[in-house]
């Protein structure tokens, strides 16, 4: 009968540590309680700062007085192109919902909570797995947590101030036919702003995520590379369709996202014979 116990690997002259499936467990639960806790903690101050957290943030992009609108109606005007100056005209709002002010408030007040708190649901993650990893393993992990967290962060911050303020200027403008008049709900803007953000976050992840399947040999530089143009492609058709019709707003969007795929590729190349090479456990990562 299998034993339901497993030896963690000793590092340097620690001796092995059994743990039990129920003490994992436990110690699983313990971190997800502290992440909950943090999650609360940062909805609440997020909620009771409304004002903050929806005139100067959520709602920045769609005015025209916003950083990114306002940049590239300056361009607009010196290169004489007027595609370029984007949400000129102030998108209108509406809530058609009796709790949809307030159903938006709770969601955006949550996702900003994850957001602000992903490096330390990482860390949480981190002091999880840490038992169970060697002296070598411990420093990669460390590095792994700052390297996330930072490409996250980058990725955010790309989608507020970049695909955000465009995609807002193209599907606001975007008309069937001149007798249809676009009233976007709040619930519809909020919805759309909150996930484009916190998704580009998550694709902001790619090197990281490269790292780890090239690793456990899911993934090869091969295949990233013989599908080189076919993401490329693919991106080209996506900033076409959010951004105005002019190149430069297409590369700003492009131009950032297949070079985070060139970067994956290095970093697949330079870990691509991992699985190959190693042959004992203390070598792993």
């Amino acid at each position: 009968m299998a034993s339901d116990t497993r030896e963690l690997p000793p590092k340097k002259n620690e001796t092995p540590l059994l743990m039990s499936f129920g003490d994992h467990l436990e110690e699983l639960r313990r971190y997800i309680i502290r992440i909950i806790a943090v999650l609360f903690v940062a909805f609440i101050i997020l909620f009771i700062n409304k004002e903050i957290l929806f005139g100067h943030i959520i709602l920045a992009p769609k005015e025209s007085t916003f950083l990114t609108n306002s940049f590239m109606c300056q361009i607009a005007q010196k290169l004489d192109v007027s595609a370029l100056c984007i949400n000129k005209n102030e998108l209108q709002l509406i809530n058609i919902q009796l709790a949809g002010q307030f159903t938006a408030h709770i969601l955006v007040a949550l996702i900003g909570a994850i957001i602000l708190a992903f490096p330390f649901i990482l860390w949480q993650l981190w002091l999880f797995v840490k038992p169970g990893l060697y002296a070598r393993e411990i420093q990669k992990f460390k590095r792994f947590i700052g390297v996330s967290s930072v490409l996250f962060f980058t990725g955010v911050f790309f989608a507020y101030f970049i695909i955000v303020p465009l995609a807002i200027n193209f599907l606001g403008n975007y008309k069937v036919d001149e007798s249809v008049v676009n009233t976007i709900s709040l619930m519809s803007f909020i919805t759309s702003v909150s996930l484009i953000t916190l998704a580009m976050g998550i694709v902001f992840q790619m090197p990281v995520m490269v790292y780890f399947f090239t690793k456990i040999g899911w993934l090869s530089p091969e295949l990233m590379q013989k599908n080189r143009k076919i993401v490329f492609i693919i991106l080209l058709i996506l900033s076409a369709i959010i951004t105005p019709p002019d190149v430069f707003s297409q590369l700003l969007v492009v131009f950032p996202l297949y070079l985070l795929f060139e970067i994956s590729i290095i970093i697949s190349k330079k870990h691509a014979n991992y699985a190959t090479k190693t042959k004992h456990p203390e070598e792993l990562v």
